[in-house]
């Protein structure tokens, strides 16, 4: 019988990389490789949904992953099993570690197309060999942290709750879709394991069966009110929302809750109209004193939906929002991927380039910086400027910057400050800053989207915000694809 993922133990995780990492990680020891060091990024060509940012998560479980990286003995005789493998490649894997240097981006940043999330520079096993599981944090984490950034911005401050998990495909994409999900500004989880493991609030009201289990509505309300006085949220669309309801849930609310002074409730409605019943709903709840009651709505919402909901004047306190945002069903794939770009010999940094027929598909060679420049006046992003790792920007001095692929596009900048974006994380194998807490996070995304400009907030047709190149890496860059070439 196979072991189910559940009962893996948390660093039982080397066998998670594709089969061919492993194949050249064997081939690279056996060429006498295995000591020569390369450079990776890890990025990303497009923007889920044709949006105008994306928002970089799981990076704390990568560098968690990084830091107990071990073959154990099921992992060494499966190998053996295969009989591809030299023993002496499976006694190098008995006692592997990640001993190379990471650098990331923060954990809640916004982030841009062809800038590295994160750059790994080990010996070229190590680096191969952490590519998959690096990639499957990253690109999932960030797919729904992006999305949710996108739903929290179409409710204009009004919560949204992550109701996904059964809809999750998998444990792992249940428990960090929530995670990322919550950086991504979402109020609450619907999964009691996200808030145990993570802290994330978990919210929830009923089910139509609990309803269904009592001899009337009215009764399955009552008896919710009295279990739950101070968190009463009543689904009223079991049967009728506005003929029986609606009108029910007031009744145990004035007849259990004001009793007690409790003057706050909710009502949820999960289908038909949400648009009208809600504006009928509040109606009625009004009419009936009930104007601290709140309306709570569900039913495969998403920012489009909620943005719509909003313009007709829906009468919404607040959104459950489940499959379409923990599957990221409008663009399931984040797309990133993770490039050689520099070997080092001797000390001395090698670039290298990947030429493709596909021109977006050629990377950016050389280890590098990311720099994020700002109007100093505004406190605003103008646009990110990747540099090679030894370029420093003098603030003091105009800069210009121009696209990279339509060179003649360009901007002399005078009275700006930059940041850096990429900090190392690991060095030779230890960590150097800690991971972020999941509220740092949080509060880190809030603070960058304050510093982008609404233009490149728009979910339709947004501004683009222009990620160049220095001059000295676009001729670096430049003089390989000509040399390529020749």
């Amino acid at each position: 019988m196979s072991k189910s993922w559940e009962s893996m133990e948390k660093n039982k995780l080397a066998l998670i990389a594709d089969f061919y990492e492993l194949t050249m990680a064997a081939g690279y020891f056996a060429s006498g490789k295995q000591a020569e060091i390369a450079y990776f990024d890890l990025f990303f060509r497009t923007i889920p949904d044709g949006g105008g940012y994306a928002v970089a998560a799981g990076q704390s479980e990568v560098i968690d992953y990084l830091m107990n990286l071990k073959f154990n003995a099921d992992d060494i005789d499966f190998l053996r099993s295969k009989n591809m493998f030299s023993e002496a490649f499976l006694t190098y894997l008995k006692t592997f570690k990640f001993s190379g240097d990471v650098w990331m981006v923060k954990e809640g940043s916004v982030v841009f197309p062809n800038e590295p999330l994160a750059i790994v520079r080990a010996n070229i096993i190590e680096a191969q060999l952490i590519e998959t599981y690096l990639l499957l944090q990253m690109n999932h984490q960030s797919l729904i942290a992006t999305k949710a950034s996108r739903i929290v911005r179409a409710a204009q401050g009004r919560p949204i709750m992550e109701f996904g998990a059964r809809r999750a495909h998998g444990v792992d994409s249940a428990l960090l879709g929530a995670k990322a999900a919550y950086i991504g500004g979402v109020y609450g989880t619907s999964l009691a394991k996200a808030d145990q493991l993570y802290q994330i609030p978990a919210l929830g009201t009923m089910a139509h069966s609990w309803v269904q289990m009592f001899n009337s509505e009215l009764e399955a309300f009552i008896e919710y009110a009295k279990s739950y006085p101070n968190n009463a949220t009543f689904l009223v669309d079991t049967y009728n929302v506005l003929k029986s309801g609606v009108p029910n849930a007031i009744l145990a609310i004035q007849t259990v809750l004001w009793p007690k002074g409790i003057k706050t409730a909710g009502i949820r409605i999960d289908s038909g109209d949400l648009t009208y019943l809600s504006k009928e709903a509040r109606k009625l709840l009004d009419e009936a004193g009930c104007e601290a009651v709140k309306i709570v709505v569900s039913n495969s919402l998403d920012e489009w939906i909620i943005t719509e909901l909003l313009i007709q004047g829906a009468k919404i306190d607040s959104f459950g929002v489940g499959e379409r945002l923990i599957t990221a069903k409008s663009e399931p794939v984040f797309g990133g991927v993770y490039k050689l770009v520099a070997t080092e010999k001797n000390g001395k940094i090698e670039p290298k380039i990947k030429i493709s027929e596909n021109p977006e598909k050629m990377t950016n060679p050389h280890f590098k910086q990311v720099y994020r420049i700002f109007d100093r006046q505004t406190n605003k992003a103008l646009a990110d400027l990747v540099t090679v790792f030894d370029e420093v920007i003098d603030e003091t001095m105009p800069l210009e910057i121009f696209d990279p692929t339509l060179i003649h596009k360009r901007k002399l900048l005078t009275d700006f400050y930059v940041e850096k974006r990429l900090h190392q994380v690991i060095a030779s194998g230890v960590v150097k800053i800690e991971p972020m807490t999941l509220e740092a996070a949080r509060n880190h995304l809030r603070k960058e989207l304050d510093q982008m400009w609404d233009e490149v907030k728009r979910f339709a047709n947004p501004h683009q915000y222009y990620v160049d190149l220095s001059d000295k890496l676009w001729n670096i860059r430049k003089t390989m694809i000509e040399n390529s070439i020749r």
